[in-house]
Formats: structure tokens, sequence, C-alpha cells
């Protein structure tokens, strides 16, 4: 739960007294905020106890006092904590008034007591709180999985599910029928909530919806990675799901999208296990991710691996790279981690194994076989590769195989690293997105400078090189005096630290340039 104002009035330290809105102590507390500004409202969210030694105020006068504490009640302040012994050596009877018939917490702040230790009080018992939830989350977590990994049906996982939620939990079938039920009452409640389901199926997974009300709330949320559904959960509970029961849904769709599905072949099941791994690397949940791939997966996230995204425009061009790469795995003792995502496979392989390996071999004998220029026949198969990387990475690795993809395809070639991007010359970025990034980290810098009013560094930088490096030619095109632009460009060297002597250096800063120009939208 998180801190309420009667948990910081029994805070010991604290020393506060109550001196008005007694019977409302039970209210959470979200932030504590000191303010002596005579109308803090605009400045508040709500859920706050508002600290406050009166500097401002005129805390004796009735009629001000009324319309400061109605302001504060309307805006869902929790409560005010008055210090006393600063302005005031005790809190003014106007005030006190005021609150109780507003009914709004009123608190006496001693004077040997900071509002500093209110503030972290709130602020650790509310990290507490968040700590709570999430240890219960992984906790419901292990649970829901060792009930899916016991492969006794859903039954026991909805039961946890339901445990753990403090409501009811239910499963349907791609048609809405009810599957199964926790407790065995629920079922009956589900059954009402069949066209719900239908609709839902209709959407692409993922995809949830809310219906009821505030006494009787429930969730469905959609089962599958596909286009289409296959399944829903149902959960109920009289409340919004707390950050705890959040993590426990989230939990129970991943493996209750693989259980529905093991009734299908043992390759379908891997790639759903697969598939939530990956949706959990993706969302920056590693520990979450090594739960659900256990055995299976748990030994190709220990080391560096590999994210690679391969994309056909026949699905007969996936098969002969799988293929390929899984009888190295398999060959090698390698786990191997294969995602379809519609037209193309996302697959997770180790840094340096023989699946990687036998990629790259199959991409270079297509390249040589037939060699083409900005495209691809039906039965090609265009690979990104990002770099090596770890569980806390999947999501930055994902975009760089995507950005690989992106290049591969306008280069017209079978697989491309996205080392290749990170170490290469802008030359053969430019026929793609890739070159804007390029062109952002070469000028980042000097764009800064100028922005901060320091110079026009990037006008400067422009004229010079369009003027090939005449110095009376690009002064007189700037308006500016010679040796103004001859300690412009001195700056440009200093803050990017490269030579303009260097050609390279040269080529490369007018090819930014122009790229930079290229991407800017146009002037109305």
């Amino acid at each position: 739960m998180p801190p309420t104002l009667a948990s910081l009035v029994q805070h010991s330290a604290l020393k506060l007294t109550v001196r008005a809105g007694a019977d409302r102590l039970d209210t959470p507390v979200r932030w504590a905020h000191a303010s002596e500004l005579a109308d803090p409202v605009p400045y508040m969210d709500g859920g706050e106890l508002l600290l406050v030694t009166a500097t401002n105020l005129d805390a004796e006068n009735a009629e001000s006092m009324r319309r400061y504490v109605r302001r504060l009640a309307g805006a869902g302040v929790a409560g005010v904590g008055f210090a006393v012994g600063v302005n005031y050596e005790d809190i003014p009877a106007a005030l006190v008034d005021a609150a109780e018939e507003e009914g709004l917490p009123l608190l006496e702040v001693p004077r040997r007591t900071p509002f500093l230790a209110i503030s972290k009080a709130v602020s650790a018992a509310i990290a507490a709180d968040q700590y709570r939830a999430v240890t219960a989350g992984f906790e419901a977590q292990r649970e829901l999985t060792k009930a899916a990994l016991a492969g006794d049906g859903p039954a026991d996982l909805l039961a946890r599910l339901a445990a753990h939620i403090g409501g009811w939990a239910a499963l349907y079938d791609t048609s809405g029928a009810v599957l199964a039920a926790a407790p065995d009452w629920a079922a009956r409640r589900a059954a009402r909530l069949t066209p719900d389901v239908e609709r839902l199926r209709d959407r692409p997974a993922p995809a949830s919806v809310v219906v009821g009300d505030s006494e009787d709330r429930v969730e469905l949320q959609s089962l599958g990675t596909g286009r289409r559904a296959r399944g829903a959960l149902a959960v109920g509970t009289g409340a919004a799901l707390g950050t705890a029961e959040r993590y426990a849904v989230h939990s129970a769709v991943a493996l209750l999208t693989l259980t529905t599905a093991r009734s299908r072949s043992l390759q379908g099941a891997e790639q759903r296990l697969g598939a939530a791994v990956l949706r959990m690397l993706l969302a920056g949940q590693p520990d979450h991710a090594r739960a659900v791939a256990g055995d299976l997966y748990g030994g190709l996230l220990d080391a560096p691996f590999r994210l690679l995204i391969a994309e056909a425009a026949a699905p007969a061009g996936f098969d002969l790279l799988t293929e390929t790469m899984e009888a190295a795995a398999a060959r090698s003792g390698e786990a191997l981690l294969m995602v379809p995502e519609g037209e193309r496979v996302v697959v997770l392989a180790a840094d340096g194994g023989t699946a990687v390996a036998a990629c790259a071999a199959y991409a270079e004998a297509q390249d040589d076989r037939a060699p083409r220029e900005g495209g691809t026949e039906d039965s090609d198969v265009v690979v990104g590769l990002s770099a090596p990387c770890g569980p806390i990475a999947v999501s930055a690795a994902y975009k760089q195989a995507e950005q690989a993809l992106s290049v591969a395809r306008r280069r017209g070639r079978a697989l491309v690293e996205h080392e290749e991007l990170a170490a290469g010359s802008v030359l053969p970025l430019l026929a793609d997105d890739a070159v804007r990034a390029f062109a952002d980290g070469m000028l980042r810098a000097l764009y800064e400078h100028d922005a901060k009013g320091r110079g026009d560094l990037v006008a400067s930088l422009r004229a010079w090189l369009s003027r090939h490096g005449q110095w009376d030619a690009a002064a007189a095109d700037l308006g500016v005096h010679r040796h103004t632009l001859r300690y412009r460009m001195r700056r440009v060297e200093e803050i990017l630290g490269r030579s303009l002597d260097d050609p390279d250096v040269r080529m490369e800063l007018w090819l930014a340039l122009k790229a930079t120009e290229a991407a800017a939208p146009p002037e109305e």
C-alpha cells in the first residue's frame, strides 16, 4: 500500500500532530511538496501533502483561509502540514476552522522536524511500496511459469493468477468459448463475455479491452503473436490492476500464449516460446525473459548473441536459410531462437557460433549465384545482422538489424552487418536512411555550438567548403572579415577534433552538410 497520512502521523521520528480532518487520515499520499505560494493549486497534481509555513498567507483571516483550503481540497490535495515556530507559534485558528469545515486533514509539524525529513519519509515509503509490488510481480511470474511448465493444463495457472489479482480469471479459445476458469463460479460470469471476446478476436494481437464498471471490472487480453488472436484471457477485479497484478497478468498472457499452442507441433510451441522471450527482451525485461526461456533458450541468453532479421518476397525463401541455420545449430548443440513475423523472421543466435556462420555462408553463396543491382528475386533472402549484444540490449540490436536489413535491400546484397555501417565511410550510406545518422553524428557538436549563440560555424563551414577553401571569397559570401572566418574554422577543428587540411575530412563534412539539407523539411 502507498503511504497514507495515518502512516506519517504514526512515524515516530516526525512527531506530527493531527489538528483537523482526523477522520480522513487513510488518504494516500502521492508526494510531499513545500510551497509558500498563496495559490499553489496550478502546480499540484493531486494527492500531495502540502507543507507550508504561511510566509505569504493571511493565515489569521477566516475568509482568506476558507478560500485557500477550498482551493486545495478541490485540487485533490491529500492534506496540509503546517510548520509551527517559524512564522506562527501555533496554527492560526482561522486555518484550523477552515480545514475542519472542508474536511481537509491538517497536520502540525514541530519546529524540530524539517520539511525535508517528511519528504524523505514519503519518498522512502513510496519506494518501499513499489519494491513490494515489483517483488510480488516477480513471485507471481515464477509461480505462473512453474504452473505453465508443469503441463497439467491452464487450470492451475488460472487459479494462481486469480489468487494474485484477488479476483477471477478465465481462458477462451478462438471461438470465444470458455476453456477454463478460476474459481469455478467464474465460468458462468465469463460465458457472458463471449460477444466481447469475439470482437477482440477480430483485432490484430496483442490487443486488450476493459468492460464492466468499477464494481465489476473485467479486462480482456488477446493471446497470440500473429495477425489473428488464438484465444483470450479475462481477469475480473473490483478495481484497476496495480503494479504487481499487472506483472502477473502480462506474464499469464505470455505463458498462456504458449500453452494454448501446445496441441500444435513442437516447432510451433517453441516458436511461441521464443516470441514471448523476444517480446520480454525487447521490452527491457531480461530477467522475465530468462524465467520464461528456461532450459530451451536460457543458455543462449547467458553469452553474447546476434539478432538477425531475414526478409523474403516468398515464404519458400526462408526455408533454405532456416534449415541451414537449424542444421548447423543442431550439429554444434547451440540454442537457436526463431520467431516468424509475417513475411520475415527474427533470429537470436550465438555470436561466433555455427548458426551465424552458416547464415553468412548462405548469403555469400546467394550473392555469388545471382549478382543483383538494387533488387531481389522472389526466392532470395535479405538479412540484416546486429552487432553482438546481451539480453539487456536486445531492443537496440533489433533496431541495428532493421537498419542493416534496409541497407542490404538497397545495396542488393543478401546480408549486411550493422558493424559495416558503424565503421564504414559515408559514401556507401548515401542511398539509405543511415546517412541521416551519419550526418547528425558529424555535425551535432557544431549545431549545438551555434544554438548557444556563440557563432555561425555551420554556415561558415558550408561557405568555406563551397569556395574550396578560398578565404576571401568565402568571407565575402558571409559578409565577414577573412580573419573572422579563419578563427571560425579553427573553432570547427577544435570542436570536431579533426583537421580541415585532410581532404577526406572535408569531403565527409561536405556530404554531411548536403545530407542535412536534403533531410530538412521544406520552408513554407
